[in-house]
C-alpha cells in the first residue's frame, strides 16, 4: 500500500502553499477516489478543500456566484439557481446519484476525468491520457460512448460532466488562484480538445486552484432547460445531453445558447446552430436545419454513429419544448 498524506486546508492560503508542494486537491472525491483505487492516479499527499468556498450567491445584477466548495446537491436546490438558471439544476440532478452529489463539488465537477472504459482500464488497455504515446484502443474498440465531434487520432474520450453543459451554455466564467495572483477564464476555454496532447484535460496552469464559478445575468436563463438522453434512468453518463435556453420576441429568437454534451471531448456551444437561428421564427424546419448544421462534419467512430442522429433529434424536441412548440 502506498503512503498518503492528507491534510485539510483551514485557508486558500494554505492550500495553495500545500498544491504548490505536490499535493493533489480532494474536492468531494467522487472521481479522484475512484482513479486512485484503480491505480491511475497515484498522489502521494491531499488537500482536502472541501471547507473552502461554499457560496450560492445571486447578487444584485442577475450574476450568480458558486464557491468551488459547494455541494452539487446544494447547488440544485437553490432557490435562486431554481428560479433563475433552471437549465443548471436540471443537469445537476440529472448526474449521479443523490449521495454522489452530496459530495462532489462545483471544482471537482469541473476538474473530473473522463469515464472512458480504457483510460480506466490500467492492467489491460492502451490510452494516450492515462500514458502518453502508449496509444488509444478506443480507436477501433468499443466506442459507443465516445465523441463524434472534436476527438483526434490520439483520443476519442468524451467529457462526462452534466453540470459544465449546463455552464457552457450559461456562458459561465471559472475564478482560478495561484501564488502569482487570480486570473479568470471562459469555461468554454476551460477545458482541452485532446490534439496530440489528451492527457492535457484543462488550460489550468502549474499550481492553480479553482475558488468559483459565476455565471452572468442573462436574457434566456429563466427560460431554459436540460435534456439527457442514457441508457439506464439513472446513474448512467449521457450518450447525448443538450442544455439550452431561448427567448422569443415578436415571434422570432431573440436569445439562444445551446451547449452539447456526450458527444465531444469537451462541453461545448452550438455555435452553428446558434447562429442559424437567431432571428428565425421558431419553425420545425429552422430547427432541424440548425440542428444539421451543428453535425455536418462529424466523424463518429461505428459504434457512436447513432450519437449525430439522436443529437440532431434531441436538440430540436429540446428548443421546440422552450419556444412552446415548433410550428
Amino acid at each position: 500500500m502506498k503512503p498518503l498524506a492528507y491534510v485539510r486546508a483551514g485557508s486558500l492560503e494554505q492550500a495553495l502553499q500545500l498544491h504548490s508542494a505536490g499535493s493533489h486537491c480532494l474536492g468531494g472525491g467522487t472521481n479522484l477516489v475512484d482513479l486512485m483505487r484503480k491505480g491511475v492516479e497515484q498522489p502521494s499527499a491531499l488537500v482536502d478543500l472541501t471547507h473552502l468556498a461554499h457560496t450560492v450567491e445571486l447578487r444584485e445584477d442577475g450574476s450568480l456566484l458558486l464557491g468551488a466548495g459547494a455541494k452539487n446537491s446544494a447547488v440544485a436546490a437553490h432557490p435562486a439557481v431554481r428560479g433563475h438558471f433552471p437549465m443548471l439544476s436540471r443537469a445537476l440532478l440529472a448526474g449521479a446519484s443523490a449521495q454522489i452529489r452530496n459530495m462532489a463539488t462545483v471544482g471537482g465537477n469541473l476538474m473530473q476525468r473522463t469515464r472512458c472504459l480504457y483510460f480506466a482500464d490500467q492492467a489491460g488497455s492502451r490510452c494516450n491520457k492515462r500514458t502518453p504515446g502508449s496509444g488509444c484502443d478506443a480507436q477501433g474498440g468499443f466506442a459507443r460512448y465516445h465523441a463524434v465531434v472534436g476527438g483526434s487520432s490520439a483520443c476519442i474520450a468524451t467529457h462526462p460532466s452534466d453540470m459544465c453543459v449546463a455552464l457552457a451554455a450559461l456562458d459561465a466564467v471559472v475564478h482560478l488562484a495561484s501564488p502569482e495572483g487570480t486570473r479568470t477564464l471562459p469555461l468554454t476555454e476551460f477545458h482541452r480538445l485532446p490534439g496530440d496532447r489528451p492527457e492535457l484535460d484543462t488550460e489550468l496552469r502549474a499550481h492553480e486552484i479553482i475558488t468559483a464559478v459565476e455565471i452572468p445575468p442573462s436574457r434566456f436563463a429563466r427560460s431554459s432547460t436540460y435534456r439527457k438522453v442514457r441508457d439506464r434512468a439513472s446513474y448512467a453518463f449521457a450518450l447525448v445531453s443538450v442544455a439550452a435556453g431561448l427567448t422569443l420576441q415578436d415571434g422570432r429568437i431573440s436569445a439562444v445558447r445551446i451547449a452539447l454534451g456526450g458527444v465531444a471531448p469537451k462541453p461545448g456551444r452550438a455555435l452553428r446552430a446558434e447562429a442559424a437561428l437567431l432571428g428565425q421564427a421558431p419553425t420545425r424546419e429552422a430547427l432541424q436545419s440548425a440542428a444539421g448544421l451543428e453535425f455536418a462534419e462529424a466523424t463518429p467512430p461505428p459504434d457512436a454513429a447513432f450519437k449525430v442522429e439522436l443529437a440532431r433529434r434531441l436538440m430540436v424536441a429540446t428548443l421546440s419544448e422552450l419556444s412552446g412548440g415548433a410550428q
